[in-house]
This record gives C-alpha cells, structure tokens and sequence, in this order.
C-alpha cells in the first residue's frame, strides 16, 4: 500500500486538480501519508503566474525532497510546463514531469511499476482541444468544494504567463459539470465555488446544443435548478464577458450568491493597452455601475495590479482615482514581477520596487477604507451564513455571509458546515498593516452554549 503526499501551489484550479490526483490514488488502494510519515510518492502541483511563484515551486521541491528520501517525485502544474528542463538539471533522482495538459495520466504515471528514470508527459499545450477528465470525490477538509469547469485562457495579456502554461481555452461538457457537482453535494457540500483559467470564455469551444448557446450564464443557471439547497459563488470574470443575463441570474436566483470579482489591473487607457487588456477606465466603470445597480447588496471585489512597465505617477494616480469612485466591496492588490516568456518582461521603463511597494501599501490602505465601509453597510441586517469547520484562534465559530463578508459569532459545534441566519451586530477596527475589520454576529441566545 503506497503512501502519496501532495503538495499544492497556486490557484483554486491546482487545488481541484490535487483533488483529483488524491481520488485518483486512493481508488488504486493507495493512502495519503500523514503528518510526518515518509511517502512514496510525492506530487508537487506547482505554480508560475509570478517568478516569485517559480521560486517557490523549485524550493517546494527540494524541500519535499529532503523530507521524503527515495519517494519517486511526480512534478506537475505551470511551473512544470514552463521549465521542465530547468527541474532535469535539477533533481538527480526518478522524475516524472507531467504537462497540464495530462494530468488526467498522472496516477497512472506515478504507481506505473517500470523505473521512472525520466518519464515527461508533456505534449504541445497549445494544441489541446480538449479539457482533461479529473473526477473529484472529495474536496479535503474545506468547507466549500472548488468545481472546475474549464481550463486555459486565449486573452495573452502582456504580463500573463499563463496562456503558454495552461493553453486555448477548453470547457468540460455540461453534464459532466453537472455530475461532478451532484458529487460534491453528495458528499455535504453546502457551497461551491465555480471555477477555472478564464470561467467567462466557458461554452465558447463546445458545440452548440439543441436549446441554444453555451455559455457561463447558462452554465449558472443550469447548476442552480440542478441542486437548489447548494450555494454557487462564481470565481473572478472578466468584465466585458458580464452580461445583463448573469446579472439577471444572480439577481433572481437565491443559491447563485451575489458576489462578483471582476479583474481591473489599472484605471488608466495607456496602461491598460499595453495590458493588452481590451477595455477603457469608463467601459470597466460603467460595468461596475451596472452591477451595482442590479445588484445593490452584492460584494464587488476588484484585481489591480501595480506598477506596471511605463505607470508614471500620473498613471497611477489615474487608478486611485477610478477605484475612489467605484462602488466595490475590496481590493486585491498584486505588484507586477516581470515575468520572462511574456511580452511586458521585455518592455522598458520597468519599475522599481520602492516604487511598486509604496503603491501596492497605498491601495492596500484605500481596500481597507472599501472594505469597512461595506461591511458597516450591513450592519444590524441578516444574512445567510456558511459556517466553516474550524473555530478561529479566539473559539468563535466562522464563516461567510453570501455577499462574502466574514463573520465570527459564538455558537455550538453543531452549526459547522451549516448555513444559518445572522445577524451582523458589530466591525471591531484591527491595527495591522494595513488595517483590517472583523465583523461580529450573532443568531440569538440559544446558540451561545457549546
């Protein structure tokens, strides 16, 4: 009986497929290796969206190396795709490589008996036409299941290494969508988060059905009526792929929860064409209008990314401008990393990085003031709430609200993996850096004990 440790980089997409390596292996008769048990086999999913991610790949690999002396090491995931020679150089024991593009073969890679010297799965990822199968039966010990239901991204933004990793974009049949999704609620699942490289472009590359086009709304609707008593989130889409049917969508049904995180990268035109990113400040402005309008009590979460090849300081200050206006819930904030293989690590009047952090700190303080204000907003109101499994470091119970505020509330071990009313009563102020807010609930008396 062969014991497997998994280790996972990166994006809620690596974490479904490490999912799936995990149901895959214990279908064989395999068993994950606990706590400090040595393995023998050990798979690292592995990520390069930055260089710093890289970094982290290569020293997750030799850390797992020396934890796990002899294991046979299945090395997967972006940054395996991107510097499979780089990892050959590397390591001086059984390798196996296997590209995105096979993962669906990995199991069988990693117990096949023959001496893995070098085995590399990798094929050309720019030629995958279709998505791989990776059934999930259980999604670890999360609260909420992560349902993959497309891979790969056609966009090529300047600074995204991501399309050459990950390939054109490639959608998973409806049914099979629907099929895994009936699993996880099988499984207690109260909520799921669809996911995937560009969940917007989903549907594009399948044939057409019989009732008409395929696309994420669709898809949506289609999950909703399928399981009622499960919560939908969506996973961040671009902006001009929402339309006036998802919001509708959202806006009319209750287990498609209203929380959108809608990339931006910069509120500035010249910024945004050397993004490659096809949309002007006013056109994303107007979306986040939009949204907000149809949505009114709906968490907008925004992506921005700092410091940019040529943002001046007038380039940003266009940014800060823009996010002042909009009406979000919060901000993610990214520094750029000049990341080799995309077209903007060759671009000149990079920045430097006393620069990018003293941007990143100044936007990290304005999703601060986003983020308290919003919650505040709901103070006093109830909301649906998924409690979490585990109780935070003070002994409150935890979870989110369906317009994905985070709540703490004191309450007996039987709510966990529930979703309960809840009154939100108090935003307590942290003094971090930057400033953080936890917000307090209650569900009555009764719920105290325990």
């Amino acid at each position: 009986m062969k014991k497997i440790a998994i280790t996972t980089l990166g994006c809620k997409v690596n974490q479904y497929e490490s999912a799936a390596f995990q149901t895959g292996f214990e279908r064989a008769g395999c068993v994950m290796a606990q706590g400090k048990e040595t393995a023998d086999i050990i798979v690292i999913n592995t990520c390069a969206v930055t260089a710093k991610a890289g970094t982290q790949s290569r020293h997750a690999v030799r850390q797992l190396m020396r934890r796990h002396p002899g294991a046979r090491i299945v090395i997967t995931g972006c940054y395996s795709q991107l510097a499979a020679q780089d990892l050959v150089k590397m390591i001086n024991q059984p390798l196996c490589i296997v590209g995105n593009g096979n993962k669906d073969r990995l199991v069988e890679a990693a117990l096949c008996e023959k001496p893995c010297d070098l085995t590399i799965l990798m094929d050309r990822i720019s030629q995958k036409k279709e998505i791989c199968r990776l059934p999930v039966r259980h999604f670890g010990e999360r609260t909420r299941a992560s349902l993959r239901v497309q891979d790969g991204c056609n966009n090529f933004c300047t600074y995204c290494i991501i399309p050459y990793t990950r390939g054109p974009s490639r959608s998973l049949p409806l049914p099979e969508v629907l099929e895994q999704a009936a699993v996880f609620a099988a499984e207690g699942y109260k909520e799921m988060v669809v996911t995937g490289i560009h969940v917007g472009q989903y549907g594009r590359d399948l044939a057409a059905p019989a009732q008409g086009k395929m696309d994420c709304a669709r898809l949506m609707r289609e999950l909703c009526r399928s399981l009622p008593d499960t919560r939908f989130r969506l996973s961040s889409i671009e902006p001009k792929e929402i339309s006036d049917e998802l919001l509708g969508l959202m806006a009319e049904q209750k287990n498609f929860l209203p929380h959108l995180h809608i990339p931006l990268q910069s509120g500035d035109d010249t910024i945004l064409a050397r993004m490659k990113r096809g949309y002007s400040a006013q056109q994303f402005q107007s979306v986040i209008e939009k949204c907000r309008r149809l949505l009114p009590e709906a968490a907008i979460g925004i992506d921005v990314l700092v410091g940019f090849p040529g943002e001046t300081a007038a380039h940003f200050a266009q940014t800060c401008a823009l996010i002042d206006e909009l009406d979000c819930s919060y901000l993610h904030v990214f520094p750029y990393s000049q990341r080799p293989g995309t077209l903007a690590a060759a671009f000149d009047q990079q920045i430097a990085q006393p620069v990018k952090d003293e941007r990143v700190a100044r936007l990290r303080q304005l999703d601060s003031e986003k983020r308290e204000r919003f919650y505040r907003r709901f103070l006093g109101s109830a909301r649906p709430t998924l409690v979490e499994h585990k109780r935070a470091a003070n002994g409150c119970l935890k979870g989110f609200t369906d317009n994905y505020i985070p709540v703490s509330f004191y309450g007996p071990r039987a709510l966990m993996n529930t979703v309960v009313p809840l009154t939100l009563t108090e935003c307590v102020w942290s003094a971090t850096t930057p400033p953080s807010f936890q917000v307090f609930g209650d569900i009555g008396e009764d719920s105290h004990a325990g």
